[in-house]
This record gives structure tokens, sequence and C-alpha cells, in this order.
């Protein structure tokens, strides 16, 4: 009975000694590098994936041992693949069957999703299990105002649209979904008033000079909706006051000086027109509808990219803006309307640094002199649909920039001093497509993207104390609408608006929320805004824009997770939790979502998007 025994031994020998002589492993159990051997033990992990929070809070793992029989050798654990930042701690299973791997992340451990290989070797071959880890940004709330942000530590910033009425594209108004306005809510729509639509076309001193058929639908309606209060841009001055320009820029026309007079009349007459009784021109009497009023008035359109110096600009800003307060002393007036230069590059004429030392001089050095009720800035991110998500997405700061440095200008003078800075335009991308269709439409503009974009703006720059954002425009394509221009159909784009007013409500008059202290492990991939209603409630928006890969253009985003810790806040009876991004319902919307309150609570961003938790006392 033993020769069998003996002859299993020596069969058995020679194989080992075979795999010596090759350098191959024997068996079929998996091994690091390739190839196998026969193992006497396996490696189990008591989860496939764990949380570990860059603030250093330890994220263990328990290892299962499980040997063959016979097998006592000691069992060490290692970690392969770590991401920069973190250390992993053992506890060795040594001959038992049990270990613990504890992995730690810190601010240096940039948040994201790893695959992290766990290890075991028994002195021979060594065996893995793979291990997701997901390392989080942790978000924690102070229980005190962020005095130095917003205005005095409130964030007080209503949120608007556009309205462009103009002949090549009445479509979008005819007729118009003013249910969908209401239902938004936004405060001072902007009506810009362009090319055919200027109710004054020619100066022959005929009634046939004025016409506003055209123009009144939609003011009227603009009007009638949301908070009744409209700001109505002058954007250019009506064809026959321009004369051709020549020098290479790609604008057509400029406005002439010499006509300076003739287009501060003519704005006094758009205001005697809608606000005090009207006008007579040609023997013919023109008047709006009884019961209109517009108190807030633009004086041109952005004059750096329009062919006008910053002195021209407030020679006829210092014109102009009397002349319509002779009319009607209780109208007020925006400033400015500047292009940011972001997009533009290095176009001088595009940085509000070139402008603004002029605008707030001193009246005898040739500075503003005219009435100012706010300064206004037009901000998008780019001009070209090729341009990368990551490029998109690091021009926000610097609009946050922009807007201090306007206020540090201003404060220069102690009239201006207390002038609100408002952003009278926004948008992913100012291009339009040449009209031969060689260029797509930026889709960015309207879907998850988006959804990231502009609550990013709105955190970055309502920091900084700006008080109105004014999206472009409500219906329009799929590039810059809120609603489609063919279907009436909501875009994403419009829920993303739909809420930001909603969950930072401000009316302009009344003190806004307060903005918390806030400290974030990270900052460079979600922008993470906490504020305080007056009734205890608290607020927590956080906008996922970390992008997936380097050269993603209208990727997908990155997915992370954020510990939001409000620890310091006390206790909460009731939460909810809303998301939109790609998975998010453009026809009804995202869903709002009672979660449980406790004072660390995981928030998982799926990629592009912004998600709002609130929390009630």
């Amino acid at each position: 009975m033993r020769k069998p025994f003996m002859q299993a031994r020596w069969v058995a020998g020679l194989a080992v000694l075979a795999g010596l002589l090759t350098g191959c492993p024997t068996g079929s159990g998996p091994v690091e590098g390739g190839g196998s051997q026969t193992l006497d033990f396996t490696l189990t992990l008591s989860t496939s994936s764990v949380l570990a929070p860059q603030d250093g809070t330890p994220a263990p793992v328990g290892v299962a041992i499980q040997r063959d029989a016979g097998n006592t050798n000691s069992v060490t654990l290692t970690a392969a693949e770590l991401p920069a930042g973190m250390q992993a701690r053992f506890v060795q299973p040594g001959s038992g069957s049990a270990g613990t791997v504890t992995l730690v992340a810190s601010e240096a451990t940039p948040a994201g999703t790893y695959t992290v290989s766990i290890q075991a070797s028994d002195g021979g071959p060594t065996t893995s299990q793979p291990l997701t880890v997901e390392v989080g940004i942790v978000a924690t709330v102070g229980n005190t105002v962020d005095s130095i942000s917003g205005v005095g530590g409130k964030l007080q910033e209503f949120m608007g649209t556009v309205f462009e009425p103009d002949i090549w594209r009445q479509e979008y108004f005819l007729p118009p979904n003013w249910d969908t306005v209401n239902a938004l809510g936004p405060k001072h729509i902007r009506i810009a008033i362009a090319l055919d639509y200027i109710p004054m076309q020619t100066n022959t001193g005929q009634a046939s000079d004025w016409n506003f058929n055209n123009l009144d639908p939609t003011v009227m309606a603009v009007l009638g909706v949301s908070d009744h209060s409209p700001i109505f841009a002058v954007s250019e001055a009506p064809p026959f006051l321009n004369i051709p320009s020549n020098d290479g820029s790609g604008v057509q026309f400029v406005f002439n000086d010499a006509n300076l007079q003739t287009f501060a009349q003519y704005c006094a007459n758009l205001v005697r027109y809608y606000n005090t009784g009207g006008f007579d021109w040609g023997g013919q009497h023109f008047q709006a509808p009884a019961g209109t009023h517009i108190t807030w008035w633009e004086v041109f359109n952005e004059y750096n990219t329009n062919n006008l110096l910053p002195t021209q600009y407030i020679q006829l800003y210092n014109t102009v803006v009397p002349a319509m307060k002779a009319v009607d002393p209780t109208i007020k007036f925006t400033a400015l309307e500047l292009a940011d230069a972001t997009y533009l590059g290095d176009y001088l004429m595009g940085d509000p640094r070139n402008n603004l030392p002029w605008f707030v001089a001193s009246p005898a050095d040739g500075g503003v002199n005219a009435q100012v009720d706010a300064v206004t800035l037009h901000l998008y991110s780019t001009a070209q649909q090729t341009e990368t998500d990551a490029k998109i997405f690091a021009t926000i700061p610097s609009f946050a920039n922009d807007i201090r440095y306007f206020y540090q200008e201003l404060s220069t003078r102690p009239d201006l001093a207390n002038v609100p800075v408002w952003v009278t335009e926004s948008g992913v991308n100012v291009a339009f497509p040449p009209a031969n269709g060689a260029s797509i439409l930026d889709l960015r503009g309207t879907n998850a993207f988006l959804a990231a974009w502009q609550p990013y703006v709105f955190s970055q720059i309502g920091k900084a104390g700006n008080q109105g954002l004014v999206q472009w425009d409500f219906t329009d394509d799929a590039q810059r609408g809120l609603v489609n221009e063919n279907t009436n159909l909501n875009y994403l784009s419009y829920w993303v608006e739909y809420w930001l007013l909603r969950k930072f409500p401000w009316d302009g008059v009344t003190p806004g929320p307060d903005i918390l202290d806030l400290n974030a492990t990270e900052t460079s991939t979600v922008e993470i805004l906490a504020t305080r209603n007056s009734d205890g409630s608290v607020v927590v928006m956080m906008a996922d824009h970390a992008v997936h890969a380097p050269n993603d253009n209208n990727g997908p985003g990155d997915p992370r997770t954020v510990i939001l810790d409000v620890t310091a806040l006390g206790t909460f009876t009731t939460a909810t939790q809303l998301t939109i991004d790609a998975n998010t319902d453009t026809v009804n919307g995202p869903a709002e979502v009672a979660i449980a309150p406790a004072a660390r609570m995981t928030v998982s961003l799926g990629g592009y998007g912004v998600t709002f938790v609130t929390l009630h006392p």
C-alpha cells in the first residue's frame, strides 16, 4: 500500500524541479506577474469598495485568509498602486486567519476613484484582490458667517434672462410660452433691442420714422410676467446714426459721435413712449398702452467690442442719461455693459482693467458724471466650440477676480462706492455657428456641462459680491437657450436656473441668506456653497466640474464624493437632496427627495451637474 504514495511524491518532485529549472511557477492559482502556481491559501476582502475621506478618517477593510490544511506559514499583507498622498496601515494576519488594511487619504490625495491592489504572501507566491477606493472631499460647514464674501456676508444675487426681439428670430416669440417664464420667475428680464426691431429706422421727420408694432408685443408681455421690472436695453443706435467701419475688426458699423445729440433725443423719446404719456412726431402721437412703466434702462451694449473708446462711451453716457432723466426722474440706469476679456484672449479692449479706470476717474478728469445705479459686464467662457471642458471651467475663477476688480475701482469714488455689479449676459459659448452650417452648436450651453458651469459661476461671482446674473437667453437654440426655440420644451439649463432661483432667493430689497464659513479639503473639482436662511434652514450646493479626461469636449465629467460635515450647525429634523445632471428629466425637472439628516452625510456626484442638500431645523 505504500508504493503508490511514494510514486506520487516522486512525480510531484519532478514537477517542482522542472519548474525551478524553467523559472515557471506550477499549478493553476493566480500569482502576481503572470503564470500560475498552486497556492495553499486564499485572500478575501470584506468589501469590494471603500470611501477614504481626504481629512484622514481611516477606511478599514477586513481581510480573511483561508488556508489549506496543514499550512501554518505567516501571511503578510501589502498594498500596491496607492494614489499619491495615501497611506496603508496593516494588522497582519500572521499565522492567523484575519487581518485588516486601513487606508488613510489626505488633502494631498486627489479626489476621485482608484483601484488599489491588496496583496498577500506567505513567503512564496503573492496573491491579490482589487479594491475600489473613492477618495472623498470633506466639506465642513461652520456656524459663523463668512463676512468677507458676498455683500457683507450675504448672498444677494438675483437671476434673470434675456429676450432679444428681432425679425430674424421673431418665431421665438410667436407664441411665446409666457406661463413658462412666469413659472421660472426671473428678476429684471433684459429686453435687448437690436437691428430690425429698433423702433426708429429713419429720421425724415415723418410719422413713418417710428414703428413700435414689432417691438411692443414682446415688451408688453415681459412687463406682465415675473417681477414686472425689465431692463430695457437700448443696445445700439438707430442705423441712420452709424457710419461704416473700416478698421478690420469685423464690426460693420460704428456709432458716429457727431450724432450724439440725436441719439440722446431718440432715447428720451423711448422714455416718453413707455413712461410719460408719449410723444408727437410727424403729426402722429406715439404712446405705449396704458399702465406701462419701465424703471431700468441700459444705454449702449458692449462699447468695447463695438469700436468705441472708453472716452467716447463716457461722453455718450454723460449726454444720454441726463436727457432721459429729464423726461422721467424716477428711472434707473445700468452702465458699461462691458464685454469681458476671458474669451477674447489677448484682446486688450476686452479687459476691464483697460476700461474701468477711465470710467471711475473724477468728473473733472473726464470720468462719468451722470447717474449710475448699477455697473454691468458680460461673461462668456469661450468663442470656440473646439475649446476643451477643462479650459472653459478654468475661466470661472477669473470671472470672480473681475467682479472684485470692479468693486475695487468703484470704491475709489465715494459716489460710486455703493453701486452694485451685475452680470447682464452670460453663457458658456458666445459664438454663433456660421450660416453655412460648417460649425456645430456647442451643446455645453444647455446640457449637463451647463449644470456644473452655471452653479460654479453663480457661486464664484456671488461670493465676490456680484448682485445679478442674467443668462443669454430665454428661448433659443441648444447652445444658449433655456427653452427650445422650436418646440417650447425646456432644456436642462431651464431647471438649473429654476432651482438656483429657489435655493438662493433674493428679492433685491431684503437681506439675502448668510454665506456660511466653509472649509473644503479640495476646491479644484467641486464648487461648494453653504448658506443659511432667516428661518434657520441651510442650503449646501455642490457643483461637480471634475473633468474626466484632459481633452474632453462636452465630456461626461468625473464622479466625486463629498462628505458633508454640518456638526457645527447642531441638529436638523428633516433634509432633502436634489440633483440636476445628465440623468435629469428635462420635461418634469429633477425630483427633490427626502434624506436622513446627520452630522456627516455622504453625497455622491455622478459627473457634471449640481446637487443641493437642504437642511431644516
